[in-house]
């Protein structure tokens, strides 16, 4: 049995850092998209559990997300252990980049397993998710949603649709870990926690993706820290983009076009930057994401 499936990329239409909670994380508040750009991962039966991969950059060891949801996905289900298979990932998503790429690769990987190794678990595929990252238990759903918690509890929200869009990304690596330890965060009271996050959850299901001017609390101070992101930005919108935002913690920058012709101008100005890497990418909705995986 061998199959392959899309491990699509996400952007953050909005990020909102709502402050720190008692367990030391930063409480958040994001609206969560998946796009077309995508990784491809497959699977094939096998006595041993292995990964190889198109880019030599990608560990393929313990290390990996994929091989870290199979181990999961054998520790969670008895059925499982003991299982192999032989997995191959074509890599496209910039990484890291801020798009999710390694926490898609993990969702997917769970889900494909499941349906290789013939296990049937109500739910297994989402609280495995949760024990591997923040962002991997929005890929068991895709679409526009919004995440809470530390981005792990996922709410649908009504879809947006923007069919031209362009990410760029610049060729260098933001740590995550070192963008929020920047932040002068406050611990959250219980009773501003609910308050904030009762505004937020209001302003997620409401926002628009023509106006993302200050959508992502982060900017600041990854903009002081690395000015490239910036310049992206701002080149983008000077390039006829209606709105752009840089996704997660970076490095990369999304923008949305009024048409497919303004978005090719931009793409074609945009061959100057030989370090920036360009994709021309459109929004995928929820249904258009489960029936992907269910191929």
């Amino acid at each position: 049995m061998s199959f392959s499936l899309p491990s699509f990329a996400k952007i953050n239409w909005t990020l909102r850092v709502l402050g720190k909670r008692e367990d030391g994380f930063h409480e958040l508040c994001t609206v969560f998209q998946t796009v077309s750009l995508q990784d491809t991962l497959t699977f094939e039966e096998s006595d041993k559990l292995e990964l190889t991969c198109d880019d030599p950059r990608i560990p393929t060891d313990e290390s990996n997300l994929i091989i870290k949801a199979a181990r999961a996905l054998q520790e969670a289900i008895p059925s499982a252990r003991g299982k192999g298979a032989a997995i191959h990932l074509e890599k496209r998503i910039p990484s890291p980049g801020g798009l999710g790429g390694g926490s898609s690769n993990a969702a997917v990987t769970v889900m494909a397993l499941m349906r290789l190794w013939n296990v049937i678990a109500t739910s297994a595929d989402v609280t495995i998710a949760k024990s591997l990252g923040a962002d991997v238990p929005y890929f068991c759903y895709g679409g526009t949603a919004l995440g809470t918690g530390r981005g792990d509890e996922i709410e649908h929200l009504d879809e947006r649709h923007e069919p031209y869009m362009l990410i760029v990304t610049p060729n260098f690596s933001v740590s995550t870990a070192a963008v929020f330890q920047s932040l002068d965060a406050r611990t959250l009271t219980r009773d501003e926690f609910v308050r904030n996050l009762t505004v937020c959850r209001n302003e997620a299901e409401c926002f628009s993706t023509r106006q993302l001017t200050s959508s992502n609390d982060l900017e600041r101070s990854v903009f002081a820290a690395y000015p490239e992101i910036e310049r992206v930005k701002a080149t983008l919108l000077e390039l006829g983009a209606i709105s752009a935002a840089m996704s997660g913690s970076g490095a990369s920058v999304f923008a949305v076009f009024d048409n497919r012709e303004t978005r090719q101008t931009a793409l074609d100005a945009l061959e100057e930057y030989r370090d920036w890497r360009k994709f021309a990418v459109a929004t995928v909705s929820r249904d258009e994401y489960r029936a992907a995986l269910m191929c």
